[in-house]
C-alpha cells in the first residue's frame, strides 16, 4: 500500500485552503438541514390545510400509503437528514485528508480531490438510509409510528433506548469511535492512491462512523424523525463524542443513563 506523504495535523493545511474546505462541508450542511426545516414546517402546518393550496411537500408527507414514490420521498428526507447530521462530524477527518492533498501537491503527486473521499462517506450514510427507510415502512406497517414518525408504543421506545445503551457499553462502538477520533492514524492505516482510492477510504471512514453511530439513529424514532431539536441534540452527541478528550467516557455515561431511562419508561 503506498504511504501517504507525510504531515504533522490538519493545521498543515493552508489557511485559505482549510477555510474553503470546512465552507464547501458547511454549505452542504446548511442546505440539508434547509431542506429538514422546510420539511418540519410543513409537517406542523398539515393539520390546519385543507385540499387546496398545499405544498407539495405537504402532499408527500400527507399521503400514508406506501407506494414507490413515497418510498423515495422517505428516502430523500432519510439521506438529507444523514447528510445533514453526519458530514459536520466527519470535518475533522476531512481537513487531514485535505491537507495529506496538499502536501502531495506540493510534493508533485497530486491526490485525488477531498470531494471524493467525501463521497464515500456520504455514499455509506445513504446505504443507512435506506435501510431506515424500510425500517421505517415495517414500523408503519405495524401501526407503531404515529403520522408525525414518532414511537406510539413504550415498549418500542424502551427497546430503543435499552438497545441504545447496551451497545455504548461495547468494544465494538469504542473500536469504531476510535479510529474515529484518530484521522492521521486511519488516513495512514487505510491510505489509498488515485479516485477509486479516496472513494475507498471515505467508504471505510463511514463504516467505522456507522459502526459507531448506527443505533443512536434510532432514538430518532422515540424523540421524532422530523423533531429538529431532536435532530440537533443526537448531531451534537456525537460530534462531542468525537472530538473531545472524554468523549468515549462521556458515551459510557450516557450509555448507562439510556439504560436506566428504558426502565423507567417501562415502569412510568
Amino acid at each position: 500500500m503506498p504511504n501517504p506523504p507525510r504531515y504533522s495535523s490538519a493545521k498543515s493545511l493552508p489557511r485559505r485552503d482549510r477555510i474553503a474546505v470546512l465552507a464547501a462541508l458547511f454549505g452542504v450542511t446548511a442546505l440539508a438541514w434547509l431542506y429538514l426545516i422546510d420539511l418540519a414546517i410543513a409537517m406542523r402546518g398539515m393539520a390546519d390545510m385543507s385540499g387546496g393550496g398545499m405544498s407539495d411537500t405537504a402532499a408527500m408527507l400527507e399521503v400514508r400509503a406506501w407506494t414507490p414514490r413515497h418510498f423515495a420521498m422517505m428516502f430523500l428526507m432519510w439521506a438529507v437528514m444523514m447528510i445533514g447530521m453526519m458530514v459536520p462530524t466527519a470535518a475533522p477527518m476531512t481537513l487531514i485528508y485535505a491537507a495529506v492533498g496538499r502536501k502531495a501537491a506540493r510534493q508533485g503527486t497530486p491526490v485525488a480531490p477531498t470531494a471524493a473521499f467525501v463521497a464515500g462517506y456520504v455514499a455509506v450514510w445513504a446505504g443507512f438510509s435506506l435501510a431506515a427507510t424500510v425500517a421505517q415502512w415495517g414500523l408503519d406497517r405495524a401501526a407503531l409510528l404515529s403520522p408525525m414518525m414518532v414511537s406510539r408504543s413504550p415498549t418500542l421506545g424502551a427497546g430503543l433506548l435499552f438497545a441504545a445503551g447496551i451497545y455504548q457499553l461495547t468494544p465494538f462502538k469504542n473500536g469504531c469511535l476510535e479510529h474515529c477520533r484518530a484521522p492521521a492514524h486511519f488516513i495512514a492505516e487505510n491510505w489509498r492512491p488515485g479516485v477509486t482510492g479516496a472513494f475507498r477510504m471515505g467508504l471505510v471512514h463511514g463504516a467505522y462512523c456507522l459502526g459507531c453511530c448506527w443505533i443512536l439513529m434510532g432514538l430518532l424514532f422515540l424523540g421524532g424523525v422530523m423533531n429538529l431539536l431532536w435532530i440537533a441534540a443526537i448531531t451534537l452527541f456525537v460530534l462531542l463524542e468525537k472530538i473531545v478528550p472524554a468523549g468515549p467516557l462521556a458515551g459510557r455515561l450516557a450509555g448507562l443513563a439510556m439504560i436506566l431511562c428504558a426502565v423507567l419508561f417501562l415502569t412510568a
